[in-house]
């Protein structure tokens, strides 16, 4: 999606301006709410102006306007539980200090060199998870009217893409079919792309006070919950879904990873951005992660350590649904490690001990594949010797893994069939989430462990780069490559996990698929 230029400097700026409010404050920044309850006390920051863009979409006549638009929901919140643990007797100490600034000053290299290396000339494309949310999350955090002006006029665009027959919005957003209403929603799309835009639309209806947008992203929920028992495997969605006949009854392959994440990482982080006020999505949730236990999560045979009997870890792969049988794949994915988060915040939020504890051993799985490679770090994408159930024992076998095993890979994995690592956050997102939401502080240790790892592994002269294969000793191969969420994500979290607890604190706060923070709606008689 190609953006205006002028709009995408003025997004760029503003989700910059988000995300090194963190890190660049001399000492912990105090973050306000963007109303006149908590202001936020930074009076002589320079005034950010809103300039309008050369084109209003407003203007734009919709060729399929919906006959009415649902109201944000009212009413009583429902009651949810704490998510954070309590910290009763943190501190800070010099340890955990000298973390923090560490990684502040790898993000501060970072970002130097990237705002003089490649400052606006860089790809802007994914606009609603990255753009509209950076808009959204910089106007929580800092109350500038200029932000959320500029997050509406983005909003009334993307809005644009609903404007077809069914009102359920396609892949690829193209101004010209827009602006002449020849849009229609696709046949064969990534079930996480329509699903991944509720957060962003539900919050910017609460902060305007504009239903439309809350309007059309419950037009997709709405269909996800129509839809959620009539796949090929009940409960949860496919990884491609025909939203254009509305049908998930075709496609056979189904995942927690690439493809279809965020669907199911939004269900619950909508519960608490609206505190439980649409009881569809804590249901929509139960029901999903009861067929993921069953069909998606894997504990891999893990060897035995000098300290312990095996670690007690599992991963999220695919399933395949032919006529006869189902196949499980032990396929594990970087991008999969944000489901440890995902089961910690529904086990809390909606007080299922159990999705807790799976959380946990997601996010220690991860941890493990980093540890278990030359490089300290967890390929793209890899294979491992699995268990045949979840729970119960699972002795190591030593010949089991001779025959099964790749010959260059550590005991316990078959093969690294993407062996890169892209600078990607989702196990220390995980991490950081569960240690927020456990305060067991070998999350830390864990977690520092990891960006010792990246660093060794990533850092370059200017910044840090992905590299090739993280299967090999010695030197990395560099690829030259630094994607936006290195700074927006990884360092965020693992500046966040060496923070005191409250900042950003997860009762306050729940974090969009690229770490934006939001807002929680607040448990009162209504919105």
């Amino acid at each position: 999606m190609a953006l205006d230029r002028r709009l995408g400097r003025v997004i760029v700026v503003a989700v910059v301006f988000m995300t090194i409010m963190l890190f660049l404050q001399p000492t912990r920044p105090y973050l306000g709410t963007a109303d006149s309850e908590n202001p936020l006390v930074a009076n002589s920051r320079p005034e950010i102006r809103f300039k309008p863009s050369s084109f209003d979409w407003t203007t734009v006549v919709q060729r399929h306007p919906v006959s009415s638009i649902r109201p944000l929901p009212t009413g009583a919140s429902q009651p949810l539980q704490p998510v954070q643990h309590a910290f009763p007797n943190y501190v800070h100490d010099a340890t955990t200090k000298r973390r923090q600034q560490t990684v502040r000053a790898a993000f501060v290299k970072s970002w130097e060199s990237y705002k003089k290396q490649a400052w606006l000339r860089d790809e802007l494309a994914p606009t609603t998870i990255r753009h509209l949310a950076g808009l959204l999350s910089a106007y929580d955090l800092s109350g500038e009217p200029a932000l959320l002006e500029k997050a509406k006029e983005l909003g009334n665009m993307l809005y644009m893409a609903f404007d077809t027959p069914n009102r359920m919005p396609g892949f690829w957003f193209n101004f010209q079919d827009a602006k002449e209403g020849r849009q229609t929603a696709g046949t064969n799309d990534p079930s996480a792309s329509p699903c991944s835009l509720s957060l962003e639309f539900t919050r910017l209806s609460l902060l305007t006070g504009d239903p439309k947008f809350y309007d059309a992203v419950a037009r997709i929920s709405d269909f996800l919950e129509r839809s959620q028992s009539e796949s090929k495997l009940p409960g949860i969605w496919p990884k491609l879904i025909n939203f254009r006949e509305q049908a998930v009854d075709t496609e056979i392959g189904f995942t927690l990873g690439a493809l279809a994440d965020s669907l199911y990482e939004y269900l619950p982080k909508m519960s608490a951005l609206l505190s439980g006020r649409v009881p569809a999505y804590e249901k929509m949730y139960r029901a999903a992660m009861k067929t993921s236990k069953q069909h998606m999560l894997f504990r891999p045979m893990v060897p035995l350590s000098d300290d312990d009997e095996g670690q007690d870890v599992l991963f999220a792969g695919d399933a395949y649904v032919h006529p006869d049988r189902i196949d499980h794949i032990a396929e594990g994915q970087h991008l999969s490690c944000f489901a440890g988060g995902m089961f910690g915040l529904g086990g809390k939020l909606f007080d299922i001990p159990d999705h807790v504890d799976i959380g946990e051993r997601l996010a220690r799985g991860c941890a493990w594949a980093y540890n278990a490679f030359p490089t300290g770090l967890m390929p793209e994408i890899f294979n491992v010797v699995s268990c045949d159930s979840i729970d119960g024992p699972c002795a190591w076998d030593e010949e089991r893994w001779q025959s099964e095993g790749g010959k260059r890979m550590p005991k316990g994995f078959k093969s690294a069939h993407d062996p890169r690592y892209i600078l990607r956050p989702e196990a220390i997102e995980s991490i950081f989430l569960l240690y927020r939401m456990t305060g067991k502080e070998d999350f830390r240790d864990l977690a520092w462990r990891m960006f010792e790892s990246v660093m060794r592994a990533t850092e370059t002269p200017l910044a840090n780069s992905a590299i090739a294969d993280v299967t090999v000793e010695g030197k990395t191969t560099k690829t030259d490559s630094m994607e936006s969420f290195w700074l927006a994500e990884t360092l965020k979290y693992y500046y966040l996990i060496f923070s005191p607890p409250d900042l950003i604190s997860l009762d306050e706060f729940v974090l969009n698929t690229e770490a934006h923070p939001f807002r929680r709606a607040k448990s009162t008689t209504s919105l």
